[in-house]
């Protein structure tokens, strides 16, 4: 009988891993990073919980590191199987994955130099540029509404899931005839709002239904609401004569601000800004975006023909070009990674902005316990960086509406969507988030759900 272990994003946002384990196949899906706190990533280094050699396939929902970012550890752990996933998905994990590993290898350079003055021995990276390349071999490239098997006795279909390019949700058939089983595996869904994307596909009959809960407690704000809180924000800050600063996800959440910039630039006054678009990341990424402009959503697609281009943005992807930013005078709006604030170039500007009266900090997405982002919303007075203290005198907006998750509302039309009325597994929440979520599917829908814990196994 088929059997699913829960690996990962169980009672959290980040890490999501599941294994499913069949007569004839072993399949894991998603294997990403455990992100916030340091004593949170230090558990990426723990050795993965299944046999590496045992494993058939790996089937991936999108390229997020929190579902993707693990990939390169498999690959050193002596992985060789395929990697299914979206094409789309595939060409953006060529970015992530090489950018995590780089800053992989420049922590550990850093932390083995303090190691080696004191005395004690260096450390190594959780893993290489060279083990996020070979792993990006196994690769293999899916549409939408493709049937692929990928294993033995399991076929994947991969549906768009709205939430950024290329990602999906997994219909997974186990079996053939009077015993085939389904699951369905949302991924991260999106909030069917956006003009960047597309809503998410219906999900077909199944029946367990992984149901991702990251907003499983909250509604966002209605669309129009969050485009007049945004463009209420510049003008504050324009008024004030500071900067803004933007943490912002490299891939989604960056262009799709680039898109409500495009498409407000007259109405807000944006010819009074310098935008910058600071972080290489970011910069491929959008690329990637424009290349695939077929994917997005009906409003983006002229936008990503034109590479994303605002008249007065300037792409920065040198460290020097970046450090030209941190004497910026008001009127300068940066767009940089990374959306947690948990590192990339966004620090630095924090470090050389955030004690100014007069700068606005732009949080537009989703801030992990334990990262600094989550500390600036929750209000922190000062904050460290590279061990120095740093005063917050910015101001602080958080915009709820960008989101590119689902939130309760979307979630529980997903579900009603669903033919049947499937058992649900609420996972990629916290835990304030996921008793909500299931309450609203129990009594509204009458769903039987689960939350369920770190290595709990469940049969079909």
């Amino acid at each position: 009988m088929p059997e699913l272990q829960f690996l990962g994003a169980c009672e959290r946002v980040t890490g999501s891993c599941y294994l499913l384990r069949t007569e004839r196949a072993c399949v894991l899906i998603d294997c990403g990073l455990i992100q916030g706190s340091d004593a949170e990533d230090a558990l990426n280094a723990a050795p993965f919980a299944f046999d590496v050699d045992q494993l058939d396939a790996v089937i991936l929902t999108h390229a997020h590191l929190d579902h993707s970012g693990r990939l390169p550890l498999l690959y050193k752990a002596g992985y060789r199987g395929p990697i299914f996933t979206h094409r789309a998905s595939r060409d953006l994990c060529r970015i992530m994955l090489r950018d995590a590993a780089y800053l992989n290898e420049m922590d550990a350079r850093l932390e083995s130099r303090k190691r080696v003055r004191r005395g004690d021995a260096p450390v190594a990276p959780l893993y290489t540029q060279q083990d996020a390349t070979d792993a990006l071999k196994l690769f293999r490239g899916a549409r939408y509404e493709e049937a692929i098997k990928v294993a033995p006795g399991v076929v994947a279909h991969f549906r768009d899931a709205g939430h950024i390019l290329g990602a999906a949700f997994v219909e997974l058939s186990i079996g053939d005839g009077d015993n085939t089983r389904r699951i369905t595996f949302s991924g991260d869904l999106g909030n069917g709002t956006s003009p960047l994307m597309r809503a998410p596909e219906r999900p077909q009959a199944t029946d367990l239904m992984l149901l991702e809960s990251t907003y499983g407690d909250r509604i966002h704000p209605a669309w129009n609401r969050t485009v007049e809180h945004l463009h209420e924000v510049l003008d504050q800050a324009h008024a004030d004569g500071g900067i803004v600063l933007i943490p912002s996800f490299a891939v989604g959440r960056t262009q799709e601000i680039l898109l409500l910039l495009h498409q407000h630039y007259e109405d807000w006054n944006l010819d009074r800004w310098r935008v910058h678009l600071d972080g290489p990341l970011g910069v491929q990424a959008t690329s990637i975006y424009a290349h695939h402009a077929r994917l997005l959503g009906a409003d983006a697609v002229e936008f990503a023909d034109q590479q994303f281009r605002l008249p007065n943005m300037q792409f920065t992807r040198t460290p020097g070009q970046s450090q030209q930013l941190n004497n910026a005078k008001g009127g300068t709006l940066i767009i940089a990674g990374a959306g947690m604030c948990s590192g990339g170039r966004i620090r630095h500007h924090l470090k050389h902005h955030l004690w100014k009266p007069n700068t606005h900090v732009l949080l537009v997405g989703y801030q992990a316990y334990g990262t600094l982002g989550r500390r600036l919303q929750d209000g922190a007075q000062s904050v460290s960086l590279w061990g120095e203290t740093i005063k917050v005198a910015a101001k602080i907006h958080t915009i709820h509406g960008l989101s590119a998750h689902a939130d309760a509302n979307n979630l529980l039309h997903w579900y009603r969507q669903c033919p049947n009325r499937p058992r649900v597994a609420l996972v990629h929440g916290e835990p304030q988030a996921q008793e909500a979520l299931a309450g609203t599917l129990e009594s509204r829908c009458g769903a039987t759900t689960l939350i369920p814990k770190l290595g709990e196994r469940i049969t079909l």
